[in-house]
């Protein structure tokens, strides 16, 4: 299955962003892994500041229970003084209907 979704960064902070990301913690790549995703890609609009995320997942509700790990948890924590977020820490993140795909 495919996902596609939108967040948005604050402005000034792609670079780090950018930075945090490259830096994944090893933790979390296991986490995403042990949930069901993979080739997991964000791409910037730079003029909006608006990420657009890719992630291919095996299951809806397996990916989905990935958000209540420790470690997803303290990842948003870390995560929440560069984009906008819930108030639990959580991103704004709205989902994309896919409208086409080709392999």
């Amino acid at each position: 299955m495919i996902k596609g979704f939108k967040m948005q960064l604050n402005p000034g902070q792609s670079a780090e962003y950018e930075k945090r990301h490259n830096e994944l913690w090893p933790e979390m790549i296991d986490m995403i892994h042990e949930h069901g995703g993979k080739n997991y890609s964000i791409f910037l609009d730079i003029e909006t500041n608006t990420l657009f995320g890719y992630i291919e997942i095996e299951d809806e509700m397996r990916w989905s229970q990935g958000a209540d790990t420790a470690i997803n948890r303290k990842w948003w924590d870390f995560m929440a003084d560069i984009m906008e977020v819930n108030p639990d820490n959580s991103p704004v993140a709205k989902d994309l209907p896919l409208m086409f795909h080709l392999d």
